[in-house]
């Protein structure tokens, strides 16, 4: 997650309060998305950004999970998402989604 979106997030949640704020994350690979969602809720791993050392503990999902995947218009994700989704590993991905939420 690069330093400006850290910033965004950041200022998200003291603006709005940690507990009404959800990252929704597009990563093409587990490991990238993972990276991220550790940023997120523990902090930012390389210590780099406006994260470092801030444990958020916000909810973070990613488009391609299911819970996340149900809830938008299948039209909308079909067109915005529907090609991608073809060629990602959503099953690393929502395993390593799964692992950083501690599920």
């Amino acid at each position: 997650m690069d330093l400006e979106n850290q910033k965004r997030v950041k200022e998200a949640a003291e603006k709005f309060g940690n507990e009404n704020v959800a990252v929704l994350l597009g990563a093409s690979e587990a490991e990238a998305a993972g990276l991220a969602a550790e940023t997120v809720t523990v902090g930012d791993p390389t210590f780099a950004g406006p994260l470092a050392g801030v444990e958020l503990h916000l909810a973070v999902y990613h488009i391609v999970e299911e819970e996340v995947k149900s809830q938008v218009d299948p039209a909308v994700y079909e067109e915005q998402v529907g090609m991608m989704e073809m060629v990602l590993d959503v099953d690393a991905i929502s395993e390593e989604m799964k692992d950083v939420r501690g599920e």
